[in-house]
């Protein structure tokens, strides 16, 4: 034993096999050097009846004073109960966010989510969360990390605020899984970016040029009457195009669709007449339980995209999409008067603030009812009195 600095570690001879140096001065500091040359700095110690060591680092990339320094500093934690080697195989081992990616997948999304949830979550995690995050283990993660995470994705500020949301329920399934500490989910409260809110509604001109457009389209074949008829039903009911396309005969009475899941659940959706006559019409396929039938034998239409973007062209509407035909819907409804509770249920939102989004559109409505009230009232009054009459009064 003698005392490892610069000049007795490099004076060591290399031998056929690894060997060690131990420090005459610090007790448990050592050196280990390999047959290839290469020199270690250790620490080895006990933790109850085991023997640890705990590598420092490399002779020539640490002197031997900062690697004693390095071995004392381990020491005093072993002295004050400390195992460092169990804590460095526990980080080097530590589950990563990677891992409760594939976790959150398989035993939440998979067992508690929608197909279209399950399928906007995996996009998320592949895209985003997987490439910059999953390397990192699930306890190292902190606030500034998200941050960061969230401020990258600013070109896309919807993206962005749909990964933070997804990080805070991964987290918060982390603590539930006892993989952080309780209320320390550090994506909570992160400052969401604003989005614009991507609404379209057909003016009536609009709405009676897609009507002859579909006409059209049916009249010389260029669209199949499933496609048509899916699009129509679409504008006539303000379901949602999974709702639409995944519809069975056995669902349809003759008041109502009755679905047995959709995104809020079992859903009963008032079936007006001039959509059951769409579906009156329909030609049924035996064996097919679908009423959009697609091209194959026994299957529903799974893209209804590509005609409706040959149709929206068609129409002067190439700015319209699918989903923009539910918003059409909710809009002539408020517009009509329909109240937003009778509206909520008829659309199948899960909470009234989502249906309160288009109460706007009934302006014109609540205008024309005020003005209604102020003449009745004018007419029981029998007379308008001036400003004149008034002042007089006073």
């Amino acid at each position: 034993m003698f005392r490892l600095t610069k000049r007795s570690v490099e004076g060591l001879t290399v031998e056929a096999e690894d060997y060690f140096i131990w420090d005459r001065d610090v007790r448990g500091f050592g050196l280990r050097t390999y047959p290839s040359g290469k020199k270690t700095y250790l620490v080895q110690y006990r933790a109850g009846r085991r023997t640890r060591r705990v590598t420092i680092g490399q002779h020539g990339i640490l002197t031997a004073d900062q690697a004693r320094t390095e071995a004392k500093q381990l020491l005093a934690a072993v002295a004050r109960g400390q195992d460092p080697s169990a804590i460095r195989h526990a980080k080097r081992h530590a589950p990563t966010i990677a891992g409760l990616c594939d976790r959150f997948l398989e035993e939440y999304v998979d067992q508690h989510c929608k197909p279209t949830t399950a399928r906007d979550y995996r996009s998320i995690i592949r895209r985003f969360i997987r490439p910059q995050l999953g390397p990192i283990a699930i306890a190292e993660v902190n606030r500034a990390d998200v941050v960061t995470f969230h401020h990258g994705l600013r070109e896309t500020p919807y993206q962005a605020n749909r990964a933070a949301s997804m990080l805070s329920k991964l987290f918060n399934l982390a603590e539930d899984w006892g993989l952080r500490p309780a209320g320390s989910n550090p994506a909570r409260r992160i400052k969401k970016f604003r989005e614009e809110e991507k609404k379209r509604y057909l003016s009536d001109v609009e709405q009676m040029r897609l009507g002859e457009t579909l006409v059209e389209a049916l009249e010389e074949g260029s669209e199949s009457i499933y496609a048509v008829s899916a699009i129509l039903l679409l504008i006539y009911t303000g379901c949602r195009l999974r709702e639409i396309l995944t519809l069975r005969w056995d669902y349809v009475t003759a008041h109502h669709l009755e679905l047995p899941d959709s995104k809020t659940g079992r859903r009963r959706i008032p079936l007006p007449r001039e959509a059951y006559d769409i579906l009156s019409e329909l030609p049924r396929e035996e064996a097919n339980p679908f009423v959009i039938v697609g091209e194959v034998p026994g299957e529903r239409l799974i893209n209804l995209q590509k005609p409706w973007n040959r149709i929206r062209r068609r129409a002067g509407i190439s700015d319209v999409r699918m989903h923009d035909l539910r918003h059409t819907y909710a809009s002539v409804a408020m517009k009509d008067g329909i109240d937003p509770f009778t509206l909520k249920e008829i659309l199948g939102h899960k909470n009234l603030t989502t249906t309160l989004r288009y109460a706007h559109l009934a302006d014109d409505a609540v205008q024309r009812a005020a003005g209604s009230v102020a003449a009745r009232l004018a007419r029981a009054l029998r007379s308008k009195p001036s400003i004149g009459a008034l002042r007089a009064v006073r």
